[in-house]
């Protein structure tokens, strides 16, 4: 059995694992944040106590060989020398949907290079770690000049199990700005700035640390026998399980409150990142061509609040389609795939007049972004779509008739990143293809002419700038509550 600790912005679960990916059991707890001073942060404390004590009790029911954290890519941790002081921490890790002073912002512009030093474009708030390291290093210089390591945070995590520090390329290239994936180095602000020292050794995402460190077998009684390895990105882990099933030559979209699309096989000079592509790194630290939009967020905006809990009936979907109701990017923040459209989506058409009809708008819209994803990233014909979307059958079934050319097939195991992540503890004595179920989408062929007709539209709307938008015959305008 592996032991999976999946850190994310919001919540943080503890699983047990089987060595072939099935989750047999779950715990979580809210990922605490605080308002600050110095900045709005996690509450690493409180979270230890939770993280450990759960660990320890999982421990007690199973017999743990491993234990393997992802996070997401956004959080890293500035520690010193001792993980048993405190959280670790030599300044609290910020929250990084914290806004930024405007000079902390100014200042880093001209330090953060080229996209291929980035990996992204330059994101909201405190997203990137290499930014989060120059806001800490602006504020509190001596706090910083006492730093040992700046660690990601699955190997953050890993560090306060094992008492070793480990950097690792998953975590690095997902638009950290720390890690140039495609030259396999640092980035020029690394240098720069100095802080190679704060870097530690690479370790591979399935490498073993070491185990549980001989406090925290006598406080909290884990077992002793765990080996911690370094583990790796949350979205990374997601998309070795499939390369551990024996896949190849794939596009992956996972679902949630981002769309995040992965394939290792978009050429560097196709990636844009102002229609949100990326260049992120696989376990291997290989190139991983990536794109990403908030489509939970998107699909929270059209659904509206306590959307119906029941699928959406394919007689209320035909409706909207055949009557032309359009949400056009992109309601949120972000830009997303869209160049100009943060905080200009709305609705064309009528206006969806039930709670049903608002969440049937919201699937189709997220359906087309999803769409618009693959066809931007790459030429794949194997598509593969999982996450929390797939809780409604007509999320794979309005995206495969939109992608004729490809195979698309989703996956409804809601537990990628574990059962990736648990993975990693036999990469390197698996002999044979880890299991993997994948299955076909609901056909849809009576709608497939109407629905092609109704993305061609959409695709031309989302592309057009506002005031084009509204020369669009039956605006109805935005739709809110």
């Amino acid at each position: 059995m592996v032991a999976v600790l999946d850190v994310g912005k919001t919540n943080v679960k503890l699983s047990a694992v089987t060595a072939d990916g099935a989750l047999v059991e779950t715990s979580s707890a809210a990922n605490p944040v605080l308002p600050g001073p110095p900045w709005r942060h996690h509450d690493l404390s409180t979270l230890s106590e939770w993280v450990f004590e759960t660990l320890a009790a999982l421990s007690r029911r199973y017999d743990f060989h491993a234990v393997v954290p992802s996070g997401h890519g956004s959080g890293g941790v500035l520690v010193g020398t001792d993980p048993d002081v405190d959280d670790g921490a030599v300044l609290p890790m910020i929250d990084y949907e914290q806004p930024l002073p405007e000079g902390i912002r100014d200042g880093y512009a001209p330090l953060a290079g080229s996209f291929l030093d980035r990996g992204s474009a330059t994101m909201h708030g405190a997203t990137h770690q290499a930014r989060q390291l120059y806001w800490m290093e602006q504020a509190d210089p001596l706090a910083f000049r006492q730093a040992r390591w700046y660690l990601g945070l699955p190997q953050y995590w890993a560090w306060r199990l094992s008492g070793i520090a480990a950097s690792e390329t998953s975590l690095l290239g997902a638009q950290s700005h720390l890690w140039n994936v495609a030259e396999r180095g640092w980035a020029p602000i690394v240098s720069a700035r100095g802080w190679e020292r704060l870097m530690p050794p690479f370790a591979k995402a399935w490498q073993r640390l070491g185990p549980i460190r001989p406090e925290l077998v006598r406080r909290y009684g884990m077992g002793q026998e765990m080996q911690v390895l370094a583990g790796g990105h949350d979205s990374s882990l997601n998309h070795y399980r499939y390369h551990a099933a024996g896949l190849r030559d794939f596009t992956v979209i996972s679902t949630g409150t981002w769309i995040v699309g992965f394939s290792g096989s978009t050429p560097i000079e196709r990636l844009d990142e102002h229609r949100g592509m990326t260049l992120n790194s696989d376990v291997f630290g290989d190139r991983l061509g990536g794109i990403l939009t908030m489509g939970g967020r998107e699909f929270s905006h059209v659904a509206g609040s306590h959307p119906p809990a029941e699928p959406v009936p394919i007689e209320v979907l035909a409706r909207l389609i055949a009557q032309r109701s359009i949400a056009v990017p992109s309601f949120g923040g972000d830009d997303g795939l869209f160049p100009g459209s943060a905080g200009k989506g709305r609705i064309l058409g009528p206006l969806p007049e039930t709670k049903m009809e608002r969440k049937a708008l919201a699937l189709l819209y997220c359906a087309l972004l999803t769409v618009e994803c693959v066809v931007t990233l790459s030429e794949d014909r194997l598509v593969v779509l999982d996450g929390s979307f797939l809780r409604d059958p007509l999320y794979a079934g309005l995206v495969a008739p939109l992608l004729p050319e490809r195979q698309v097939r989703y996956n409804l195991d809601a537990y990628g990143v574990a059962a990736g992540a648990a993975l990693l503890a036999s990469h390197e004595a698996r002999e044979l293809p880890a299991p993997l179920t994948l299955s076909g989408p609901i056909d849809l062929t009576p709608l497939t002419p109407e629905l092609r007709r109704y993305a061609a539209e959409w695709s031309g709307l989302a592309r057009a700038v506002p005031g084009e938008r509204d020369e669009r015959p039956n605006t109805k305008g935005n739709l809110h509550g």
